[in-house]
């Protein structure tokens, strides 16, 4: 297991371009975090004072404080708006596709409490636990680095079920370990701060989800296998967000909210939808009749998804907390497919005419499944058949395709951090001047009679896109503190005795009591006049060793075979009983986001952040090679997202912790 976990995570020190944004947005977190907590005191301040002079100078220092907070902001959404780094090397001439950050953390000490706990409700030795522990603490911190490849994802999902088990062996339901999980928000950079262990299974959730959206990014869609690889990933991606949406339902953080959820499942399936067009139209877009219909339909859906997409995120409370950029590259994309929807169908009208070899009713059909209605006066048969309708109406297309090109553009030039990328203004630039090369070769001496507008398009696809529920159980694992017992026994929930020793003797060949169900044993029909049970034993007790041998593990057959192999010498066991479970004072869990007033888990996130300091020595530098080596000391690494590295650990499960819920020219 030790050096299976050596092989995860990637370096710490790897200065990729993916590294630099999230050391980064590590940076601009701490800000955040410093300037929040100056709000918070002068907003404390402002209103446990009455002298005037004092409020004036205060309400000045949270204008101060408020206008780095929106600084702050801004530019944390210009690291979400860094597509560029993301994007496939090879690739020349595609729209940029947007991937999720990473969320961050602070490093988590489990040492202290885990073994404590060891101690107190399992009564074992806890220092013999040690290696587990610092197994766990080392792929959680090899988590804040993943690949990003499969062997990425399937580490990730190896801690999230990992923290299942973790969750039912050391998290009872009446109180809190004291163990302080800090995750920062991916887009307001604002910490939230709990000691419940599911911010931390929501937050994994959450960047195994943004893992995806950065393969999906990362794939050659130049390439058929690119292309259904960013699909596979996109599609993906909308399925473990759509879980956390449906399974945590009431995490503090805005950007795990189920509205922010919402809109990040959709534009995951709209970047899907693209990407599958991209698929189509990557062999060529032939100038047939019934090739550009289908094309037509299918870009139309694009454009379609995009505009459902900007429209959420323009809505409260995801407006807010949703990057500017992403709602006006949204807006774009809806805009360009429209254009390209709207060309591909006035190249039928304006290209095509109907031969006495064509088949006039599947033609007839195919134009009038486009429409939702016909411009007054206008019929799909006529159209067919009159030249000079048919290339009225293929020029009211071009102008409109030209009007959601401007359209595009213009909305790509007022928004500063698009603008600044190079191959989307080329992308939109080049279709618009195809389109007015396409109206510029059409005969324009009736422009000022012909009144007709273009219809909306029908958007159809033969390709629809779909959430892909993750398959947590495609990952197998082994839970780290197996050695504690089955996980149905010895679980928090459930209350021990400490073990005692019962020596006994058989008496004429007999125990005295039976032996039921599977691991551990259980006592039962115990003879109270045996010599076991006048030594102690109790019916319903579970036997965890014989002759000093562990046997938590051990089937029925196998712990009477060990008593029978004792012969007649006296009979030496460990059991342990069932206590009545007492409800244990609850502990607060305090919890700090964005637009809330309650700060007392910054107090304990500062208080943390002094104690460490003040308690952990300096560590030692490292060289660069050891940065795969198991870092026992547990100091903080550098937070980073260097490139992937080949390799997947494979673990072995054996006791899932939980129930998973729930030559013709190319014309694109």
């Amino acid at each position: 297991m030790l050096a299976e976990l050596d092989k995860l995570g990637c370096n710490p020190l790897a200065e990729t371009g993916r590294s630099k944004l999230q050391n980064q947005r590590a940076v601009l977190n701490q800000q955040i975090l410093k300037a929040v907590r100056l709000r918070a005191g002068a907003e404390n301040l402002l209103r446990a004072t009455n002298n005037n002079k004092v409020r004036e100078q205060v309400l000045l220092e949270l204008s101060f404080v408020n206008s780095d907070l929106q600084i702050l902001k801004e530019e944390l959404e210009g690291l979400n708006i860094s597509v560029e780094v993301y994007q496939n090397t090879e690739e020349t001439f595609s729209i940029p596709l947007v991937p999720l950050g990473l969320k961050e953390t602070k490093e988590v000490d489990f040492t202290v409490p885990l073994k404590d706990f060891i101690l107190e409700h399992y009564s074992e030795d806890s220092s013999e636990y040690e290696d587990e522990i610092a197994d766990l603490m080392d792929l959680r911190q090899a988590c804040r680095t993943p690949s990003r490849d499969e062997a990425g994802t399937e580490m990730l999902i190896s801690y999230f079920l990992q923290l299942g088990y973790v969750e039912n062996r050391f998290f009872p339901p009446t109180r809190h370990m004291g163990i302080l999980f800090t995750w920062y928000d991916s887009f307001t950079g604002v910490p939230v701060c709990q000691q419940n262990l599911l911010l931390e299974k929501a937050s994994i959730l959450f960047n195994i989800g943004a893992l995806y959206t950065q393969i999906g990014t990362r794939c050659n869609r130049q390439t058929k296998t690119g292309l259904e690889n960013a699909v596979d990933a996109f599609q993906r991606a909308a399925g473990v967000l759509s879980y956390l949406k449906e399974t945590f339902t009431h995490t503090p953080s805005y950007d795990m909210s189920p509205a922010m959820l919402n809109v990040l499942v959709k534009m995951m399936l709209a970047q899907a939808q693209e990407c599958v067009f991209e698929q189509i139209s990557l062999p060529g877009i032939r100038n047939e009749f019934f090739t550009l219909v289908k094309m037509t339909q299918e870009v139309a859906k694009v454009g379609e998804v995009y505009m459902l997409v900007n429209t959420a995120m323009n809505q409260e409370p995801v407006k807010e907390n949703i990057p500017y950029s992403w709602s006006k590259l949204a807006q774009i994309k809806s805009d360009h497919y429209k254009a390209l929807a709207h060309y591909f169908i006035a190249t039928i009208l304006c290209d095509h005419e109907l031969q006495s070899s064509d088949d006039e009713d599947q033609q007839e059909k195919a134009l009038s499944q486009l429409y939702d209605y016909m411009p007054e006066g206008l019929m799909v048969l006529t159209i067919l058949k009159d030249k000079v309708q048919r290339k009225q109406l293929g020029k009211a297309h071009l102008r409109k395709a030209i009007v959601y090109h401007e359209e595009a553009l213009r909305v790509c030039g007022l928004c500063k951090k698009l603008r600044n990328i190079d191959v989307l203004q080329e992308v939109l630039t080049a279709a618009h001047k195809r389109s007015l090369l396409k109206y510029a070769q059409q005969d324009k001496e009736d422009d000022f009679l012909s009144l007709i507008q273009a219809p909306d398009i029908l958007p159809k696809t033969e390709h629809k896109v779909e959430t892909v529920a993750p398959q947590f159980s495609k990952v197998k694992v082994k839970d780290f503190f197996h050695r504690l017992g089955p996980l149905s026994v010895f679980s928090a929930k459930q209350r021990w005795t400490a073990p005692r020793t019962i020596r006994f003797r058989c008496e004429a060949g007999e125990l005295g009591f039976s032996l039921k169900g599977g691991s551990p044993v259980q006592t039962y029909c115990l003879d109270p006049v045996c010599s076991a049970a006048l030594m102690g034993l109790k019916e319903g007790d579970y036997i965890v060793s014989v002759g000093g041998v562990d046997c938590k593990w051990l089937g029925l057959n196998e712990v009477l075979e060990k008593i029978k192999s004792m012969g007649e010498q006296p009979i030496e066991i460990e059991v342990i009983s069932c206590q009545d479970t007492t409800a244990s004072m609850h502990s607060k869990s305090a919890t700090y986001s964005v637009g809330m007033q309650k700060t007392y888990s910054l107090i304990c996130l500062a208080m943390e952040e002094d104690k460490i300091d003040q308690t952990k020595k300096a560590p030692p530098k490292l060289p660069f090679l050891s940065w795969g080596t198991k870092n026992r000391q547990k100091a903080a690494s550098t937070l980073c997202l260097p490139s992937a590295v080949d390799g997947s650990s494979q673990i072995k499960k054996k006791l899932s912790p939980f129930t998973l819920l729930n030559t013709e020219s190319s014309l694109y």
